[in-house]
């Protein structure tokens, strides 16, 4: 009801909640955009009369202009990870909204939220709760606690969120979506945004001012880098003899591709990739030398290993970029950061430029005019590279050697990895999240467009692969995606290809049957710990251990009978021709699953790089104690990267 008069509207909280949320719009570049594509839900007694009842009116009433999309998920934290993914294919500009009910429904999000957050990509969670008035406590679902009755298991959320709110007045709801919004269009503060909802707080009404529901557009800010810092930044460059970059996931979300090309093309700076990063330059480029740390090259390796100045760009330098703080070597070496962030600009000691990774870049080439590396240093860049597209040939080719050694049947991960990469089209999407894939995709996979490559690292999260897909597909229609997934990370979460033949969504999940947690058991081993627990084996009736023969999980006829369309294969000409007919299946088809099995024990080539997981000090394990010592010489080489790069301008 309208009172004109007034100017107000009445409405419930979780009305007025929907009608603000399509209203909202994201702006860069002058270019306006939906900021909510739409929203994912799964309703309970939490929900389904609140929110759930206003997205049905929505529904049923809103025009186009107002109208907020609803998809049923059927796993909550598996719709969070699809709006990562799709909020990450469109650089962060949209993204989509979850609610989930009281208790269990909305916990189950905690894990999206923490990968949103790590990742740095924006999706707003509604988690429902119990009752405000507390009128009939305990209800269903509740987590009593003696020691604070205003606490519920929705707090859990606040240390995994950007922004968190609690709504237990209507009067609160305006302030909280407005701070909702600000950190979801910040590109240095964004991640995952929670605004708790009561049960009985959702359902109630009020008469809201109508200036609340105007379409309200969000500008995301590209800003400037000051002047004496990029100044500062070429000195460094123009002063060091192996000057090497490191691209982040921060150059895709700005759309900084083109500049980077220009500017490493023009300077000769050889530029390695992180797993978000991955793409920032595509395959061929001559100096593109891959990826960089634990799953890298050895051709970027080998030049971050002599580097005397790092340029990271977009990147929050993990572990794995750094191989532990093992893969700079020089002495001597600086850090120089272009980041829109402070929080990671500021680390590695680096030189820090706190600004859009594609104004940073614009103002450096200006700044570099003129300069180069020597004709050698290009030279030596060519040789590396060519030295690993060599290795990444015989992994995709493996030799009759290699084949032979293989029980019928068996193809090795870098041939899948090799067939998917030849026969899909330059603009489709590779998608993996966890296992020993994304480091042999970071490694080996060709990147033919910059949003062809599509692996989730920060979190590495189990499960991500299907609903990841989703999110991609939902983003991009006019693209296959094809979802690497090993058959422990498939079992985690196979229950979103429902969703995807309810919605229709062509997806391409290529999952690879090894029996067991591929890269955790030869992690293990290396460790000494003997793959212990990573094999999906029977337990042996007679040691008692899980070493038995193979468990007969037929991973094919479950996603066949959660909908898809399924295509087994045995050999590599049939996996050649299940990637062609999966291409040509109908673009609304629904999801297309292809399964293969793979030998765990062939590996894609070495990195030469290194992870730091500790191994245990003490052990009458022959195997754990060899171990320790080849973690004692690796534990040699690690540093703590903290010379100044401000000292070198003196």
């Amino acid at each position: 009801m309208v009172d004109e008069q007034a100017a107000t509207v009445r409405l419930t909280v979780a009305q007025a909640v929907v009608r603000f949320l399509a209203n909202q719009w994201s702006e860069r570049d002058g270019e306006r955009r939906k900021l909510f594509a739409g929203c994912f839900g799964i309703f309970g007694h939490g929900n389904v009369a609140g929110i759930g009842q206003a997205l049905l009116e929505n529904e049923l009433g809103a025009d186009e202009q107002e109208r907020l999309p609803y998809i049923l998920a059927r796993n909550e934290q598996a719709m969070v990870h699809t709006s990562v993914a799709y909020a990450r294919q469109k650089d962060r500009l949209q993204t989509w909204v979850c609610t989930a009910s009281v208790g269990p429904g909305s916990t189950n999000m905690l894990t999206g939220a923490a990968l949103a957050t790590v990742n740095r990509i924006p999706v707003l969670l509604l988690p429902s709760g119990t009752f405000a008035t507390r009128v009939a406590s305990p209800v269903l679902q509740e987590l009593e606690q003696p020691y604070a009755a205003d606490v519920s298991v929705n707090d859990a959320f606040r240390p995994l969120s950007r922004f968190f709110d609690r709504v237990t007045r209507p009067e609160q709801l305006p302030s909280a979506l407005l701070g909702a919004m600000r950190v979801l269009t910040d590109p240095a503060e964004t991640g995952a945004v929670t605004v708790a909802l009561p049960q009985d707080v959702q359902a109630e009404a009020y008469d809201w001012p109508l200036e609340l529901f105007a379409p309200r557009v969000w500008h995301v800010a590209r800003p400037p880098a000051e002047a004496s810092r990029v100044a500062a930044a070429a000195q460094l460059v123009r002063a060091s003899g192996r000057p090497f970059l490191v691209a982040g996931g921060g150059v895709h979300y700005s759309g900084a591709e083109e500049i980077l090309a220009a500017l490493s093309e023009s300077t000769g700076i050889p530029v390695g990739e992180t797993q978000a990063g991955k793409g920032s330059l595509t395959h061929g480029h001559p100096q593109l030398v891959g990826a960089v740390g634990s799953t890298g090259t050895t051709a970027a390796n080998a030049l971050a290993a002599e580097a005397d100045l790092v340029i990271g760009v977009g990147t929050r330098w993990s572990d794995f970029t750094t191989g532990s703080r093992t893969a700079f070597q020089d002495k001597g070496v600086r850090f120089v950061n272009l980041n829109i962030a402070g929080f990671d600009a500021g680390k590695q000691a680096g030189l820090s430029v706190v600004a859009d990774a594609r104004e940073a870049l614009t103002a450096l080439r200006h700044e570099l005019e003129g300069w180069a590396v020597p004709q050698e240093y290009r030279d030596r860049q060519a040789s590396l590279r060519a030295q690993w597209e060599e290795q990444v040939e015989s992994a995709y080719h493996p030799s009759q050697e290699v084949t032979r050694g293989l029980a019928e049947g068996l193809l090795t991960q870098g041939e899948v990895i090799g067939v998917v990469n030849e026969l899909s089209d330059p603009r489709d999407v590779v998608l993996c999240a966890a296992g020993s894939m994304p480091g042999d995709l970071h490694k080996l996979w060709r990147v033919r467009d910059r949003k062809g490559y599509h692996v989730e690292y920060g979190f590495s999260c189990m499960g991500y692969e299907v609903p990841g897909a989703l999110g991609i597909r939902l983003a991009d229609r006019t693209r296959d995606v094809f979802a690497m997934v090993g058959d422990g990370g498939y079992l985690m979460m196979p229950t979103e290809l429902v969703t995807a033949v309810q919605e229709r969504l062509k997806v391409i999940v290529v999952l690879v049957q090894n029996h067991g947690f591929h890269s955790i058991g030869s992690l293990s081993e290396g460790l000494g710990s003997q793959r212990f627990g990573t094999r999906y084996r029977y337990r042996d009736g007679g040691s008692g251990r899980l070493d038995g023969a193979p468990l007969p999980v037929d991973l094919a006829a479950n996603a066949r009978s959660l909908g898809a369309h399924v295509i087994e294969v045995h050999s590599r000409g049939e996996l050649e021709a299940a990637v062609k007919e999966a291409k040509g299946a109908p673009a609304d088809g629904g999801p297309v699953v292809i399964h293969v099995e793979t030998d765990p024990t062939v590996y894609a080539p070495d990195s030469g790089s290194w992870w730091d997981v500790p191994v245990a000090q003490t052990s009458h394990l022959e195997s754990t104690g060899e171990a320790y010592q080849r973690y004692v010489g690796h534990k040699a080489t690690q540093r703590h990267l903290l010379t100044p790069a401000e000292d070198a301008q003196a």
